[in-house]
């Protein structure tokens, strides 16, 4: 479904994607995970066209987004969840779910709307309420509730429990995993490794801008260098 080869990403001097290569087949739950500054989410970054590869392409659903413009890649049905969630503050809660679905035909917004709504409850609740009085665990639902509007093919997902209480990230993965059942393919970036290889169908580690080790949740999961140097073990 999404092929990425050999991207080489800048930051003014600073190479911070070094020649990556990876894919997410159709289905699966496929994440990124490594230290901060790695390079994982100028990755997801530069597959949404908000930067560029000097080098290599891009490829979603066997056509190259690598020059496309990010809103036309929402509109192929690969919709990104930032790092930080970047939610409509000002707005209400319906009015952000609102915006995710400006690529869709309006006939359609009720019925999505009503989808969001049953499988984020609180957010039911909260329709009405400024989104920036929400806690840091309905802003994450919020966000993800917001990319579901434009019915993603791919998802990807940055960064999901930043901040949160543990029992909130137990409640985010298993709603990963849920729309994952539901038909949503999942690229997810994350700094909570156990938690991540624990959904993963694959995992790719990045270290300094390139791409370590690679293999499937559960091998990575069960490797001792990845457990002494992710998981705390």
């Amino acid at each position: 479904m999404l092929k990425i080869d050999n991207i080489n990403v800048y930051y003014g001097a600073i190479h911070a994607v070094k020649g990556v290569s990876f894919e997410v087949n159709e289905g699966e739950i496929v994440t990124l995970i490594g230290a901060n500054g790695a390079g994982k989410s100028t990755i997801l970054h530069t597959i949404s066209g908000l930067m560029h590869s000097k080098t290599g392409g891009i490829t979603f659903m066997d056509n190259s987004i690598a020059t496309v413009a990010p809103h036309k890649i929402v509109e192929r049905g690969l919709a990104h969840v930032p790092e930080g969630r970047r939610i409509f503050l000002q707005m209400t809660v319906q009015e952000n779910l609102e915006m995710g679905a400006y690529t869709q035909a309006g006939g359609t917004l009720d019925n999505d709307m009503e989808a969001v709504f049953n499988r984020f409850p609180r957010l039911m609740e909260r329709r009405r309420q400024v989104a920036g009085t929400l806690s840091g665990g309905e802003q994450q639902m919020l966000a993800m509730g917001r990319a579901l509007m434009s019915h993603p093919k791919l998802l990807m997902l940055d960064e999901p429990s930043m901040g949160l209480a543990p029992i909130l990230v137990e409640q985010i993965f298993s709603i990963i995993e849920e729309m994952n059942k539901s038909g949503t393919t999942i690229l997810l970036v994350e700094q909570n490794a156990q938690m991540a290889l624990s959904v993963a169908d694959r995992a790719y580690v990045l270290e300094t801008g390139g791409i370590a080790i690679s293999g499937t949740g559960k091998e990575l999961s069960e490797s001792d260098e990845i457990r002494k140097a992710y998981l705390g073990g």
